[in-house]
C-alpha cells in the first residue's frame, strides 16, 4: 500500500509540475510586454497575471482556497502584511489571499535565479539579500517608496519557515519599522493549511486539499516612533500566535 500511495504521490507531483511549468509559459509573453510599462504601473499588471496564472494551477490541483475575514479589510487602504511562514506553498496562496489591494511581496533575491520564472520573479517582488546590509536597506527604501504609491506590503516576518515545533518562529524588526517609518497599519494574516498541502521539507509532499488564510483586525501604528519596534513586534506576534494555537495549526508541536 505504501509503495502505491508513493507512486501516486510522484504522478501527482510530475502533473502538478507539468501545469505549474505550462501555465508559467503561457503567462511569461504578458509579462514581458507589462515589464514596459514601468514598475508600478506594470507591476501592477504582472501581478494580475501571477493571479490568473495561481488560480488554473491551484484549480487544476485540486486544492480550494478561502479567505476568513475576521476583521474586513478595506480595498480602497494599503496595509503591510505579515504571515506564518511554514512551506512553500505560502507563496501561491498569498495571491489567492490578497485580491484587492495591489501588492509587491518581500522576497528572497537567491530566487531570481531561476530560468524564466526568475524573470517573472523579480519583476513582481522586492527583493531582499539578507546576507548584504547594503542591499538590504535599498530593499526597505524600494518599500517605503511602493507604499507611498498606496500599494500594499506583504512580508514574512519571520524570514525563513518555521521549523521550530513552534506557531512562530522569532520575528525581525523589518516590517515594523517600516510600518512605523510609513505610519502604515498591519494586517496580520494566517496561513492555516499551506504546510499540510506541502510541508517545507519536500517538495513531493505537494497534495490536494483545502487552504484557508485568516485576517486578522489591523494593528494601527499611529503616532508610533522607533523605539516602540519591540512592543509592536511584541503585539502582533503574541496576536497571531494565539489566534494560531486556537485554530489549532497542525504544525505545533502538542507535547
Amino acid at each position: 500500500m505504501k509503495i502505491l500511495l508513493k507512486a501516486l504521490q510522484l504522478v501527482y507531483w510530475i502533473y502538478a509540475a507539468v501545469f505549474f511549468v505550462l501555465f508559467m509559459l503561457l503567462v511569461f509573453p504578458f509579462v514581458v510586454i507589462a515589464s514596459f510599462f514601468g514598475k508600478i504601473d506594470g507591476g501592477n499588471t504582472i501581478y494580475i497575471l501571477c493571479r490568473a496564472w495561481d488560480d488554473a494551477w491551484m484549480m487544476m490541483m485540486g486544492i480550494h482556497h478561502k479567505n476568513i475575514y475576521e476583521s474586513p479589510v478595506d480595498p480602497d487602504s494599503s496595509f503591510i502584511f505579515v504571515a506564518n511562514h511554514v512551506s512553500y506553498m505560502d507563496i501561491p496562496v498569498i495571491l489567492k489571499a490578497i485580491r484587492k489591494q495591489p501588492l509587491r511581496v518581500l522576497g528572497k533575491s537567491e530566487m531570481k535565479r531561476i530560468p524564466i520564472f526568475g524573470f517573472i520573479y523579480s519583476r513582481a517582488v522586492v527583493m531582499v539579500d539578507r546576507r548584504n546590509a547594503t542591499n538590504r536597506s535599498k530593499s526597505v527604501r524600494q518599500a517605503k517608496a511602493i507604499l507611498r504609491k498606496k500599494i500594499s506590503i506583504f512580508i514574512f516576518p519571520e524570514g525563513t519557515f518555521n521549523e521550530t515545533g513552534k506557531p512562530l518562529k522569532d520575528f525581525y524588526d523589518g516590517a515594523f519599522r517600516i510600518a512605523i517609518e510609513t505610519q502604515t497599519p498591519i494586517t496580520p494574516v494566517l496561513f492555516l493549511d499551506t504546510h499540510d498541502r506541502m510541508n517545507s521539507k519536500s517538495f513531493f509532499s505537494l497534495n490536494p486539499g483545502k487552504s484557508r488564510a485568516v485576517f486578522l483586525e489591523q494593528v494601527s501604528v499611529l503616532g508610533m516612533t522607533l523605539a516602540q519596534v519591540p512592543e509592536l513586534k511584541r503585539k502582533v506576534y503574541e496576536i497571531m500566535e494565539g489566534k494560531l494555537i486556537a485554530y489549532q495549526a497542525s504544525w505545533i508541536n502538542k507535547k
